[in-house]
């Protein structure tokens, strides 16, 4: 996944992605809480059923209706950073205005489909509540795990929807760095930033450490 950045200032708009951004945080943490606890779930199946001969009741079933919790509770976060999979061959050759323009085209397309998708789960949701659906093994009803969708996916239009203002307010503004929008990091970025994460300096201390005072290079002089 690219390593991004995201510009903040004291705007509404970079508030409200912020605000956003601790919902999308909370529920990205649920989903690893649910990750979790299915491995949990998994081993106590394996060794109740070849030990001591004793499944999980519904196990299946159990899976089933967690796995809508872990993918899609983290579709807006992974947005809100920039790690889904986008193809930039064309508009990462372009800057400024032009990049922006497109964005704002993408995004927005984006929105069309998740909005069509969140009235589609939320028809699944109602009718799942109102027949009392369930599973087959154990009756787990179906509709806590299908409201999780048009959830998940409501959130997604929000991030959306802040980041469309924000690359718009760039195109209108001629901004080079837009406000609330991931701005991938290049290789050399990435491997700078993690440099000074790893050592607690920035790249310049730590090239400023290797001299001595008269400005010459101390492993050279020791090395002689």
């Amino acid at each position: 996944m690219a390593s991004t950045t995201v510009r903040t200032d004291d705007s509404l708009l970079s508030k409200a992605d912020r605000q956003i951004f601790r919902v999308e945080s909370t529920l990205n943490l649920m989903a690893g809480l649910v990750v979790f606890t299915l491995m949990i779930l998994a081993v106590a199946q394996i060794v109740g059923r070849k030990v001591f001969n004793l499944p999980i009741p519904g196990f299946i079933d159990w899976v089933e209706q967690f796995m809508v919790v872990f993918a899609f509770l983290g579709v807006a976060y992974c947005q809100r950073l920039g790690g889904h999979i986008r193809m930039d061959i064309l508009i990462g050759r372009v800057r400024g205005r032009p990049l922006w323009l497109a964005e704002v085209v993408g995004v927005l397309l984006m929105m069309i489909a998740v909005g069509a998708l969140v009235y589609g789960s939320y028809l699944h949701f109602e009718r799942a509540l109102t027949i009392g659906d369930s599973t087959i093994d154990i009756a787990l009803p179906t509709w806590p795990a299908k409201l999780m969708v048009p959830v998940a996916l409501g959130l997604l239009w929000l991030r959306l929807l802040v980041q469309l203002i924000g690359y718009g307010r760039a195109f209108i503004n001629g901004e080079e760095i837009p406000i609330a929008v991931p701005m991938i990091e290049d290789a050399a970025a990435v491997a700078k930033r993690e440099a000074e994460e790893a050592m607690g300096l920035s790249l310049d201390e730590l090239e400023g450490r290797g001299k001595d005072p008269d400005g010459g290079d101390k492993d050279k002089g020791a090395r002689s």
